[in-house]
């Protein structure tokens, strides 16, 4: 399966780390959606990352793939059978892709993409409000984790929001683990899965292939 899209999102993440949970062999295809190959356009028509094309099935956004996935490749699964539960996994996505990084979006764009792709200088006022608008929103989730999975067992909803945190990371952006300490050991539990570590290999990759060009 062919993903498209640039690793370090924490949407392309997002369906990297579902793919490797299940087994998938996957082939990522870097690209930039401000400047889209008539290939990718192929499989995006509105130039969102990621998309996929399966064996000739073709799909965009994040969470429509992890729900092909899920009902392609059921095991191990990742959306809980029991219907509160199922509920739960799906809002923890929506509440990753909508309110966690939608909050931090102009962190993770004036302290890393503007020096580190475009050559920009970082409006810090701008990224300091982001970061301030991240932390107001991580009470709930420290709230409801508690010493296991966000909806009681492994899902999508884990994969989401700990694929915003990473993608913070790279601003500088480190979770307070004396002021959120359940979230901090939820983090840590995720990393440790081999699908995360997975998917951080092909990061580091890339950074360093960034760094060596």
């Amino acid at each position: 399966m062919k993903i498209y899209g640039f690793p370090l999102s924490p949407f392309v993440r997002k369906v990297v780390v579902v793919a490797k949970e299940k087994g998938i062999e996957v082939e990522i295809v870097p690209v930039n959606p401000m400047q889209p190959s008539d290939e990718f356009r192929a499989v995006s028509p509105y130039t969102k990352i990621p998309a996929i094309d399966d064996g000739g099935f073709k799909l965009a956004d994040s969470s429509a793939i992890a729900h092909y996935l899920e009902a392609k490749y059921p095991q191990p699964a990742l959306l809980p059978t029991a219907p509160e539960a199922r509920a739960k996994a799906i809002w923890f996505d929506e509440v990753a892709d909508t309110v966690v990084m939608a909050a931090g979006g102009a962190m993770v764009f004036n302290r890393f993409v503007k020096p580190r792709f475009l050559g920009q200088d970082c409006d810090e006022a701008a990224a300091q409000a982001a970061e301030e608008a991240v932390t107001g929103r991580l009470g709930y989730l420290e709230g409801v984790v508690g010493n296991g999975w966000l909806d009681g067992e492994f899902s999508l909803g884990d994969i989401a929001i700990a694929s915003v945190f990473r993608t913070f990371e790279y601003t500088g952006w480190k979770l307070d683990s004396g002021a959120h300490p359940n979230l901090a050991a939820w983090y840590g539990r995720v990393r440790e899965r081999p699908s995360w570590q997975a998917a951080a290999a092909i990061e580091d990759q890339v950074m360093a292939a960034a760094a060596a060009g």
